[in-house]
Parts: C-alpha cells; sequence; structure tokens
C-alpha cells in the first residue's frame, strides 16, 4: 500500500470521514509533498570555461550528465548561513570580455526574500554584462523553477506540471476508495 494512502488512512481515522473539506485538505498536503519531492528542485550543477567541461557545454546532452544533476539541490542563502532547497534552477553562459573564452555555469539558487529584484539572481532572467569571479562577462544570466530545467535554451517545462496534477488526481480518486477499518 503506498505511504500516502496509509497517512490519509490514519488522518482519517482522526478526523471525521463525512467532512469533505477535512478530505479535500489532506489530499492536497499529502499530494503536494509526495508529488513534489518535497518542495526540492533538481538541478544541473556543472562549470565549463572555453570547452574544458564538454558534458556541461551547450548543446546540452542529459544522456551523458546524469552525474552532474544534483538531487535535490541546496544553495546559499543571502545572510544565512548553511544551505537551503533551491528554489530556482539557474543557467550562465557567456563570452570573457578580456580573453573571448567561452562560459557555462549551471547550478541552482535560493531566493532570499528580499524586497528588491535588483539583488535576486533567481527572479528575472536577464543578459548583459556581469561580474563573474572578479572577470567580466557578457552573455546571459536564465533561471527555471522545474526540475532539471536548466538543461536547454527551453527553461520552461509544462510536461512536469501535467504530470504532478495528474498523479495527485490520481491518488485523490485511489485513496478515496481504501476502506478505512484496514489499519
Amino acid at each position: 500500500m503506498c505511504k500516502s494512502c496509509i497517512l490519509l488512512k490514519i488522518f482519517f481515522n482522526m478526523a471525521d470521514p463525512r467532512r469533505t473539506s477535512t478530505k479535500v485538505v489532506i489530499y492536497f498536503i499529502i499530494g503536494i509533498f509526495t508529488i513534489s519531492g518535497y518542495l526540492a528542485l533538481d538541478c544541473f550543477k556543472c562549470m565549463s570555461t572555453a570547452g574544458s567541461y564538454p558534458p556541461c557545454d551547450d548543446p546540452f546532452h542529459n544522456n551523458y550528465t546524469r552525474d552532474i544533476l544534483e538531487t535535490p539541490c541546496w544553495a546559499g542563502r543571502k545572510q544565512r548561513n548553511g544551505v537551503f532547497p533551491a528554489t530556482s534552477c539557474v543557467k550562465l553562459a557567456g563570452v570573457y570580455a578580456d580573453n573571448g573564452q567561452t562560459l557555462v555555469v549551471r547550478g541552482c539558487a535560493v531566493d532570499s526574500g528580499t524586497l528588491t529584484i535588483d539583488t535576486e539572481l533567481v527572479r528575472m532572467s536577464h543578459c548583459g554584462g556581469f561580474y563573474y569571479e572578479d572577470r567580466y562577462v557578457r552573455g546571459c544570466v536564465q533561471n527555471c523553477l522545474e526540475d532539471g530545467c536548466n538543461k536547454a535554451e527551453a527553461l520552461h517545462d509544462l510536461e512536469s506540471l501535467g504530470l504532478r496534477i495528474f498523479l495527485l488526481i490520481f491518488v485523490m480518486y485511489f485513496c478515496k476508495n481504501l476502506v478505512l477499518e484496514d489499519i
């Protein structure tokens, strides 16, 4: 029997099973945590300068890159110690201004919750000039919110959202047909 269904049965024995609102809330909470991987993202993490690490370079072929997928991805947070579950995957691609070498960095980041968008890397993709490790780079910083989405140019993947909705509906349908006295 699935873990989510066992938890649902325990909750239903504590709550009045005739109350639809209780059922809906419990289905929603357990479905979200089960299906979304506890709200942590899986992101590719690697760096390549002038083609030094081909699995990280574009074009990106994720059939060779299982070892650089961090599951779940953790990142530092501004003005905090330690690491936290990522809220965004990030891809930085550009050219060093001083020698023309290419740079590709894939990783993850956490929205630190500050009020201004200009200090939050994860809130807006953008292109232009920036400093990376004290060197000037012309390129783009792209971010996305789905597992493994920093793999290619098309960063937004609706298939994952559709799958999660389907699985949530399936869990709700399957678990509503269980007999609560089985525990």
